[in-house]
């Protein structure tokens, strides 16, 4: 069963597929020693590592399983990063949510509305239950925009990764159907 990777629009952004031209700013996000100090993998060091990542986005949406999506500021089109469901399991109903975005697009609350648009998209699309989230204790900011969207700190994972030799504990998430706040901010495009 293949997902539709969306198109949707927010009041400032663009969330689409990725395409082949997306290689060089998604190397550059994820090469950042900087961006990728929480993540629970090392920062790529090749540039094919963002292409085989298009190409597993193309996958998750041919096989049902997931739908990341590109993420620009819709006045200039620069690339802010990207935000997507993976682990869809229609099953269960659940889903997890991830995204990355670029240090210099940090604190302008970009992160808050494609990880909102994209969970409305979600819900209505994915008819999900459940919608889960990790990330590292360190991590404050990323922290706040789960609990933003409506996410509930649920534990702790102690000692969850190690990355380059440095132990670190994660916080898990989870957001449920019943306390989703949906909105009108997401606009599918025609």
């Amino acid at each position: 069963m293949t997902l539709a990777t969306p198109l949707l629009h927010t009041a400032r952004l663009r969330l689409r597929s990725f395409t082949d031209a997306d290689a060089d700013p998604l190397f550059a996000l994820h090469s950042s020693t900087y961006v990728m100090r929480y993540w629970d993998s090392p920062p790529w060091t090749e540039r094919a590592r963002a292409e085989r990542f298009i190409a597993i986005c193309r996958k998750m949406a041919d096989e049902g399983t997931g739908a990341r999506v590109a993420i620009d500021r819709a006045p200039d089109g620069a690339f802010v990063g990207w935000c997507g469901p993976t682990g869809w399991n229609p099953d269960y109903r659940s889903a997890s949510l991830g995204y990355v975005l670029d240090d210099a697009m940090w604190g302008h609350g970009y992160a808050t509305e494609a990880a909102h648009a994209l969970l409305q998209w979600a819900f209505d699309t994915l008819d999900l239950n459940r919608v889960q989230a990790g990330t590292d204790t360190r991590n404050v900011a990323s922290a706040r925009v789960l609990e933003k969207i409506g996410f509930v700190r649920e534990g702790t994972l102690r000692e969850d990764c190690v990355v380059n030799g440095e132990v670190s504990d994660s916080w898990v998430f989870g957001l449920i159907r019943r306390e989703w706040r949906p909105s009108a901010v997401p606009i599918p495009a025609s």
